[in-house]
Formats: C-alpha cells, sequence, structure tokens
C-alpha cells in the first residue's frame, strides 16, 4: 500500500477536493488553472459552495448525472469537476451533457410578475483526463505516438462556442476545460508555477514517499496531511480500498478490451473494442450498484441490454 492517496479514485478524488473541510484544496487547483491560460475568462475564485452533485432529469424517463464535484462560486459561476480515468467513445457528448444542468437551473420560471430574461452565469465543465484524445493519439504518418512525444503545453484545453468565420470567441460564459494528464512529464526540478506542482501532484502523489520540498506552499501542505493514507478511519480506509479496487478493475477491463479488437480489420477492430469496452465497464459498474440510468449515461448501451448482463 502506497504512503499517499491515489487522487484518480473516485474516493480519493472526492476526498481531497470534494469536502467542505478540503475547499481551499480546490480553489487553489482551480485557480492556478486560471493563471495558466489567458483564453479563460478571469474569474478569481475567492470562496466556494458546494452544489447536490446528484442531478435528475425533468421525467423519470430522461437519464440523471452525478457529477465528482458540483460548486458555485460567490458571483454565481458553477463549476463541474470530474475525474475521468479511461476513455468512453462519446465523451465529448457527455460533457455537453453534463453542462445542460447547471444551464436548467438557472432558468426562471414565469410568474405575474417575474420574467426571465434569459441573463446566465459563467459554466465551466473541468476534466481532469487520465488519457489522451484518441484524434491527438496517432502523428501524420498513423503511427501511435508515446508520451514523450507530447509537450507539456498540449495537455490543457480550453474550449469555448467560436465564430469559424471572425476566429473569435462568440460566446464566453460556457467553457470546457480538459487536462490531458499522460502528456505531463516535467520533474520535481522543473516545477516553476502553481500549475505545475498541481498537475505534478495529481499524477505522482500515490507514488510519492514524502512531500517534495518543490512544495512548500501551505495548500500542499495540508493536502499531503489529508492525502496519508495511515491516519484514515476504518472507514475511510475500506471506501478506499474498494475505491482502489474498482479503478484498477476498470482500468484492466478497458485494456483487455482494447486488445480484442486486435487482429480485425481496422474499422470493425474499432467498433468490436468500442463495444467490448462499453459491455466490459456496464458490468463492472453494475457489480459496483451504480444506477441502470447513470450506466447507461456512461456506456451509451440500452437499459435492457445493462440488465441482462
Amino acid at each position: 500500500m502506497a504512503k499517499y492517496i491515489n487522487p484518480y479514485t473516485d474516493f480519493g478524488f472526492k476526498k481531497l477536493f470534494g469536502t467542505e473541510l478540503n475547499k481551499d484544496l480546490l480553489i487553489s487547483f482551480l485557480n492556478a488553472m486560471f493563471e495558466k491560460s489567458s483564453a479563460i475568462p478571469k474569474d478569481e475564485i475567492l470562496d466556494i459552495t458546494y452544489l447536490n452533485a446528484e442531478k435528475l432529469g425533468r421525467s423519470a424517463s430522461e437519464r440523471k448525472a452525478i457529477f465528482d464535484v458540483y460548486c458555485t462560486t460567490k458571483s454565481g459561476a458553477k463549476f463541474i469537476v470530474e475525474m475521468q480515468n479511461v476513455f468512453q467513445q462519446f465523451f465529448k457528448d457527455r460533457s455537453v451533457y453534463y453542462s445542460s444542468f447547471p444551464i436548467r437551473e438557472m432558468a426562471k420560471r414565469d410568474s405575474a410578475d417575474e420574467h426571465w430574461n434569459y441573463e446566465l452565469n459563467k459554466i465551466y465543465t473541468f476534466g481532469i483526463l487520465n488519457f489522451v484524445f484518441k484524434d491527438e493519439a496517432k502523428d501524420t504518418t498513423g503511427e501511435v505516438k508515446t508520451v514523450n512525444d507530447f509537450s507539456d503545453d498540449d495537455l490543457f484545453h480550453v474550449v469555448m462556442l467560436t465564430d469559424l468565420t471572425t476566429g473569435k470567441v462568440f460566446y464566453n460564459k460556457l467553457v470546457y476545460l480538459y487536462l490531458e494528464m499522460p502528456k505531463f512529464n516535467k520533474t520535481e526540478s522543473e516545477l516553476e508555477t502553481m500549475y505545475d506542482k498541481w498537475l505534478f501532484v495529481l499524477k505522482n502523489l500515490s507514488r510519492l514517499l514524502e512531500r517534495p520540498k518543490e512544495l512548500q506552499e501551505r495548500v500542499f501542505k495540508k493536502l499531503f496531511e489529508q492525502a496519508e493514507i495511515a491516519m484514515f478511519t476504518d472507514k475511510e480506509y475500506s471506501d478506499y480500498e474498494e475505491s482502489l479496487h474498482n479503478l484498477w478493475d476498470i482500468t484492466n477491463a478497458m485494456s483487455d478490451a482494447e486488445e480484442k479488437g486486435f487482429g480485425k480489420g481496422k474499422e470493425e477492430g474499432r467498433a468490436e473494442g468500442a463495444k467490448a469496452q462499453a459491455i466490459e465497464t456496464a458490468r463492472l459498474m453494475k457489480q459496483h450498484g451504480d444506477d441502470l440510468n447513470y450506466i447507461a449515461s456512461v456506456t451509451h448501451l440500452p437499459i435492457s441490454e445493462i440488465e441482462n448482463l
């Protein structure tokens, strides 16, 4: 067992970033992302309020969404923060779908003396990805890239609605932010900014034996204290172990599913591998007691097929 928690686990991520006790860690992380990119509409975060992370559709037939972390700032900006460990075929679609829930929440109901003028607050959907987008995984010759083929500057994506005619941002209140963590390769001696330091912690925390001297800021002192497994209660330790095994199961299942696509025609193999990934993911999620509608929203499999797994 490692000394520090793995932040890629569901339990680890929510313990570090999803609790009132540790909201200063999330604030520091988000502000570091703002400081990194001049393209992001500046909205320095001084405080946050956690919101209900489970969002239901307007009717029983609609899919629901369960966020890892969902919060709002004093200015009214909404943040969805998600840790995503394995590639999903329609991951970008899922991000857009998730962002529709806070948009819906902002709509005011008409009444005799009140009408909504359609003004929205900013919505940030943040994905910390433990994979590389498939459309960036190969070079111009079709060869699969290794992590060493990427620059650290390639890993942070800021996406907004853009006018393709002018090249200018058309709407800056709906922002999608993605970190492709496998592309981050900086060592301890190369850490300069808070952005560098946060990415180093996310990628390497569970492999470290002590807090590096380059991470002397107070926020990292607290993070390492909260992440030390030896300080967990029996319940926390049990929940973390289960979450860690779930991560291993899903990661291994995805690797096995990809291998099943080898030896087939290119398109046939890709389709078979994707379907095998979805089925294996659904099977594991069902074993872990996840809601069928949620499993369907993640895997894009019909509920009838999931019920028979």
